[in-house]
């Protein structure tokens, strides 16, 4: 059987790889930085980026002559979020949660050693807290995230452990034998808080979704100010987000 790289088409590869080269860290590049970041001429870089600028894939700003991915991957990102079944089971259950809570609820999924939030809705209280569907955020220092990480195999979690963890807050864990204690602790209990570990002033709670073979494929939860978040209503929170989580998980095919 070939190998299915084989069937690549070299330019359409150049393409994505430029595409790629752009992350948070890095949300805008000139010529020369995308060519280097990929390994091109900065002539073949330079007419890549012209047609996926032509086509509405990448957009130049043009006070400071670089570029930054444009609005038509986020049209193609938001057909693939409405048509996830993932998404529509799972939405009923985060407005029930918003209308009895009246907190922000999320859904997320894990991507590339990063959280990726699929689904938010908003709390209405004047001061709610929330991501941005799309957004990304860093495993080790988030509610959702370290739950991904829980249930990851052995060699999965020492890859990731094995790189360096960035400090967010003074409460953010950054020592890998304290997070494996941690994961342990949210594994047993079903559930994980971040309290203040990515933002000061910020305390998560999330809950894990299972597919039918008992794989964790996303997580269901919320942060919220932590002067709202009492012991007693995190704990309270944590009980009706893992219902809720579980719920969605029997809609999808898991039974335990």
């Amino acid at each position: 059987m070939k190998d299915p790289n084989e069937y690549n088409v070299r330019a359409v590869e150049r393409a994505l790889q430029i595409m790629g080269c752009f992350d948070d860290e890095h949300p805008e590049r000139g010529i020369s930085e995308i060519a280097q970041a990929v390994g091109l001429h900065k002539a073949t870089a330079y007419r890549i980026v012209t047609t996926l600028v032509n086509y509405g894939y990448m957009e130049l700003v043009a006070d400071i002559q670089k570029y930054r991915l444009g609005l038509e991957l986020t049209n193609l990102g938001f057909q693939v979020i409405r048509r996830m079944d993932l998404r529509r089971e799972a939405l009923p259950y985060m407005k029930e949660l918003v209308q009895e809570w009246d907190e922000t609820c999320d859904l997320s999924i894990y991507d590339q050693g990063k959280i990726f939030y699929i689904e938010v809705l908003r709390g209405n209280h004047a001061l709610t807290i929330s991501a941005a569907v799309g957004q990304r955020l860093p495993a080790h220092s988030t509610a959702s995230g370290k739950l991904f990480l829980a249930y990851l195999l052995p060699e999965e979690l020492d890859t990731i452990l094995n790189q360096p963890m960035d400090a967010y807050t003074d409460n953010t864990i950054t020592s890998p034998d304290e997070l494996r204690k941690q994961l342990i602790k949210i594994r047993n209990q079903g559930y994980s808080v971040d309290y203040e570990e990515y933002e000061v002033g910020v305390c998560a709670i999330a809950a894990p979704i299972f597919n039918r073979r008992g794989n964790v494929i996303a997580t269901i939860g919320g942060p919220s100010p932590i002067s709202r978040m009492t012991p007693e209503r995190i704990n309270q929170l944590a009980k009706a987000f893992k219902d809720s989580a579980d719920a969605i998980s029997r809609r999808i095919g898991y039974s335990q």
